[in-house]
């Protein structure tokens, strides 16, 4: 067997066009020539692609199977020559990144300098929200998300993942004690999300299950507030691992039911329209920040 890309983007041609004539105009060849080259795909798989009538075609089930094969090759060849472009090219102009304001805080703006260094000609644009539904509509590039992805139109990239802590300072545990089991967490001053009630699932074995959902004393719109509000002694929060760190490694913070904790991590993605036309800065950009994660 001798497949080669060729044969690959015939294929896929012929389905997107929905006939061999409107394949042969999108490739550049005879009609005739995109049914033989067509035929012989088919001897070099030994199986029929397609079932044609002189009205229509239509995939065999093989031909399903190998159709979804066939884009998922041809991607990644496309990918892999993009990377080695932008090896050889100077990466420039505008590109917006969004992310929530703790992401963009901790995660994104340390590295600012380093990556200006880097690429001089990329003008960054950087703003913070922390759902944004339309990233053409917003001017947005490339938007950092924290959690489950939803939105199977934009093109998604793992990033990292950050694990979850339960966290209070030293002088909120000095005064109100520190809670010895999950159950504990319903005498203390508890610290939330509004508009988020996943945020408000933390990650905790009881009796119920690995997910205990609180009800916070107090709440907040941003993972940034709701720090700060910990580091004041207002209660006690779940946070991320990425905007604590520091404040863990410092002591301004302390774990709390850490035995408890399942472990649970947050996935972090960047999701993005692709445009051949950005390509080369998304990528750079990419490239950086999850070497940086």
């Amino acid at each position: 067997m001798d497949i080669n890309s060729d044969d690959l983007k015939t294929f896929i041609t012929v389905i997107d066009s929905g006939t061999l004539s409107a394949a042969s105009v999108h490739l550049g060849q005879t009609t005739s020539g995109v049914s033989r080259a067509l035929s012989r795909l088919e001897d070099k798989l030994a199986t029929s692609l397609l079932t044609r009538t002189t009205r229509r075609m239509e995939l065999t089930e093989e031909g399903h199977l190998f159709l979804e094969k066939a884009r998922a090759i041809l991607s990644a060849m496309e990918e892999a020559e993009e990377t080695i472009r932008i090896r050889r090219q100077k990466p420039a102009g505008r590109l917006c990144v969004d992310a929530a304001s703790p992401f963009m805080l901790h995660c994104v703006v340390p590295h600012v300098p380093e990556f200006r260094a880097m690429y001089p000609d990329i003008r960054l644009e950087l703003s913070s929200n922390d759902q944004i539904a339309d990233l053409i509509e917003h001017r947005t590039d490339i938007a950092i998300r924290i959690g489950a992805l939803t939105d199977s139109t934009l093109h998604a990239r793992a990033l990292s993942s950050s694990p979850l802590h339960v966290l209070a300072s030293p002088e909120y545990l000095a005064q109100h004690g520190t809670p010895q089991a999950p159950e504990d967490l319903a005498r203390h001053a508890l610290l939330g999300f509004v508009q988020y009630e996943l945020g408000n699932q933390w990650p905790l074995r009881h009796a119920a299950g690995n997910s205990l959902p609180i009800t916070p004393t107090m709440t907040a719109s941003s993972g940034e507030t709701l720090r700060q509000l910990a580091l004041a002694g207002q209660g006690i929060v779940c946070l991320a691992d990425f905007m604590t760190r520091a404040d863990i490694d410092a002591g301004r913070l302390v774990k709390v039911l850490e035995a408890d904790n399942t472990g649970y991590r947050q996935q972090i993605h960047a999701v993005y329209y692709r445009n051949t036309q950005l390509a080369q800065r998304i990528s750079c950009f990419l490239e950086f920040l999850q070497q940086k994660l």
